[in-house]
């Protein structure tokens, strides 16, 4: 006997960048995406400005991660995007700053995919340029940073960091860390034995552009020590190198208060 009820067609997983938590920062294309979906899966830094947006009617599932405790593994999130896009909902993964900057965006893509599903990416700002904004703290600089590099200062499984320090120890570019609070101290050591002087400018952003940013000013050989008293509250970004000499706190746009 043949089956004649109508298939349900598949729905599509939109990979959204919500930047670095500022609700004003969001693409057109975010908002619209965030306001029409049928389902919210959400990571624990989407700030709660942005998560504000979500309609009420809006089904959200809280897939955020914690550091030593990710209560949703990322093979169970790429899973339950598939599922639900299968029921023919529009999916809204909403992700801090951009998909495809430390964010796993390309691995969730990549499951849905293989699952035949449809899926799209929309950009965000990536944290360190929120920050760079709201600090006035250039990442690049004429006579001070040539380039930018980003980095992630966070293993997979708590491994051990492999990273090009000698590569990373230029004092021509700017270095940018996420994810580092647990290992600034390591990362400081391995760049200053690589050529860094231990007295070049790091500056330390919590939760940059959001009503809860601070910020603190130190130098490499310093920052570890001054991160493990402060315990800034997660995500903090570090921006090593000369242009964080630069940073003033009584002309950063907006003016809000730094660490004590």
């Amino acid at each position: 006997m043949n089956d004649l009820s109508p298939q349900r067609s598949v729905g599509h997983v939109h990979l959204v960048g919500c930047g670095p938590g500022d609700p004003e920062l969001l693409t057109l294309k975010a908002l619209r995406v965030i306001e029409t979906a049928d389902v919210v899966v959400h990571d624990r830094l989407v700030s709660p400005e942005i998560m504000a947006l979500v309609p009420a009617r809006t089904r959200r599932i809280d897939v955020g991660k914690l550091p030593k405790h990710h209560k949703v593994p990322q093979d169970a999130i790429n899973a339950l995007l598939v599922d639900l896009a299968r029921e023919g909902l529009t999916v809204a993964r909403l992700k801090g700053g951009d998909p495809l900057i430390f964010g796993r965006g390309s691995e969730e893509a990549e499951a849905a995919r293989a699952a035949g599903v449809p899926v799209s990416y929309i950009p965000g700002i990536t944290s360190a340029q929120g920050a760079a904004a709201s600090t006035g703290v250039p990442l690049t600089h004429r006579g001070l940073a040539t380039g930018v590099r980003y980095v992630t200062g966070h293993r997979a499984r708590d491994a051990a960091l492999d990273l090009d320090w000698a590569s990373l120890a230029s004092t021509d570019t700017t270095l940018v860390v996420y994810m580092g609070a647990a290992n600034i101290a390591e990362i400081a050591l391995q760049l200053i034995r690589h050529g860094m002087a231990p007295g070049l400018p790091v500056l330390a952003v919590s939760a940059a552009t959001t009503p809860r940013e601070t910020r603190h000013l130190s130098s490499l050989g310093a920052i570890g020590t001054d991160v493990a008293c402060l315990q800034p509250e997660a995500p903090v970004l570090f921006m090593i190198g000369h242009v964080a000499g630069l940073y003033a706190a009584d002309c950063a746009v907006p003016a809000i208060a730094a660490y004590a």
